[in-house]
């Protein structure tokens, strides 16, 4: 360790050299911008910096909000050339079918009922019936159909798109569907192996 005698005896050199140093440290920290102390501009604010005399900008022509690059139309609107798409653009699966039959009985159920038949517990207070899913009309209507009503609305119906991801909107066409086929199924429709089940229960 470095006594009173010791440091009496460092070279002469070193103090200006520590001031030196200490200096340029204080002259780039004057020099430094204060970040606490620049210009801010406040949404709808006036400004003399912009020429219109707004701080507010619009976004630069052609901006898309991010996760709002939406190319494939089937998709994200289900349509094609501004023509409904036929058939779901995704693959049906049980956790798909699953998945719709959940978001169905949140959103759809309280007017189109359990089965789709359109005698939900709010028609049954006295609202508009829609029509039941049962119909010619809906039965061979394409599946683009049932999703662009859940995305932009229908007569009484309002548009659901702020509510119902766009994934869950295919899942709930799909479970549709299904519902549709729960109706209409035949015998012959059931598995072989499956039909004494089936019989059985409706004795």
């Amino acid at each position: 360790m470095w006594n009173r005698d010791m440091n009496s005896r460092r070279p002469s050199g070193c103090r200006p050299l520590r001031l030196g140093v200490l200096g340029l440290a204080l002259l780039a920290g004057g020099c430094a911008p204060n970040m606490s102390q620049q210009p801010k501009y406040k949404s709808l604010a006036e400004s003399d910096f912009f020429v219109d005399g707004s701080a507010a900008r619009l976004p630069v022509e052609g901006t898309i909000a991010r996760g709002y690059l939406r190319l494939d139309t089937s998709f994200f609107a289900g349509k094609v050339n501004g023509v409904l798409i036929r058939d779901l653009p995704l693959k049906v699966t049980r956790q798909v079918l699953e998945r719709g039959k959940g978001r169905y009985g949140i959103f759809c159920t309280p007017c189109h009922g359990s089965i789709g038949d359109g005698s939900g517990m709010v028609v049954q207070r006295g609202l508009r019936r829609p029509p039941s899913y049962h119909i010619d009309r809906l039965r061979e209507a394409p599946d683009g159909h049932f999703f662009d009503v859940i995305t932009s609305g229908f007569g009484a119906m309002p548009s659901y798109a702020s509510r119902i991801p766009v994934e869950d909107r295919w899942a709930i066409t799909a479970y549709v569907r299904a519902l549709q086929l729960s109706q209409a199924a035949k015998i012959s429709d059931v598995p072989p192996e499956e039909r004494p089940k089936l019989l059985e229960a409706t004795r």
